[in-house]
């Protein structure tokens, strides 16, 4: 019993490691574990905005149909624009489906977007917090603000210009109504290239992100004020609840903000 004491005190104490060459450092599991959530909350996170998309998309359409009405409507139409007509015409002119216009590509584009925006996110921290003023402040709730601002905004207009090109599509696609200019995905990305240029894929990036950059560095910034205050107010209550709960009011308060 002493030998077998002593061996376990000699193996885990730092000494031949040769029966121990199996297990894994705890660091390197614990950025195994993180890697592994990471992945799993992109994915829960794509799946999650896909059917929230899907869901809206009927809405989403008629936004676009009545922001684009006046360039191919009269006047007498436009006097009787309302939700329950342009719905009707969908309807009785393009059928149920239509209202799904556009929303296959809002699906591919959810989930890119979704992941260039968190790493961004992650990656513009990490930059600012090495900034010599800003590290020295870590701590200070002035500085962590200022830095999930400034990060958030970089990572949304990071996250709208590498997935433009699949928003102009669907916009494009969603406003189409009986006369069908592009028959899909692919063959609106070549119609484009070919006849507007590559360029023309990028028509009206600097409208969204004007919107895009304030919207989620108010989100962001929001969102890591209020989870931080949570926590240190009720550290029992679950991640999840804390996270739903901080994400819909940074998402309510970004939007009133854009919107006032």
């Amino acid at each position: 019993m002493q030998t077998e004491a002593r061996v376990g005190v000699v193996v885990e104490g730092g000494g031949p490691r040769a029966l121990n060459s199996n297990k894994q450092p705890p660091i390197r599991q614990q950025q195994q574990h993180s890697q592994i959530g990471t992945v799993s909350q992109l994915l829960a996170g794509g799946l999650a905005g896909a059917l929230s998309k899907t869901c809206t998309a009927p809405l989403a359409r008629l936004t676009i149909l009545f922001q684009i009405q006046g360039m191919h409507s009269n006047v007498a139409t436009l006097e009787k624009a309302s939700i329950w007509h342009e719905a009707s015409r969908i309807v009785r002119e393009e059928g149920v489906r239509a209202f799904w216009k556009g929303n296959l590509v809002t699906i591919a584009h959810r989930l890119p977007y979704s992941s260039v925006n968190f790493y961004a996110y992650e990656h513009y921290k990490k930059l600012l917090h090495m900034i010599p003023g800003l590290e020295s402040h870590k701590e200070r709730i002035g500085g962590d603000v200022f830095v999930h601002f400034l990060g958030g905004g970089m990572a949304g207009i990071t996250a709208a210009t590498t997935t433009y090109p699949l928003d102009l599509v669907r916009t494009r696609l969603a406003a189409q109504t009986n006369v069908l200019y592009y028959r899909g995905i692919g063959h609106a990305l070549q119609t484009i290239c070919r006849e507007e240029g590559v360029l023309g894929l990028y028509k009206g990036l600097g409208a969204t992100l004007l919107g895009v950059g304030p919207n989620i560095a108010l989100s962001f910034s929001v969102y890591e004020s209020l989870r931080s205050l949570w926590q240190s107010q009720r550290p029992d209550d679950p991640t999840v609840a804390v996270s739903l709960a901080c994400g819909s009011l940074s998402g309510i308060a970004s939007s009133t903000e854009l919107h006032s």
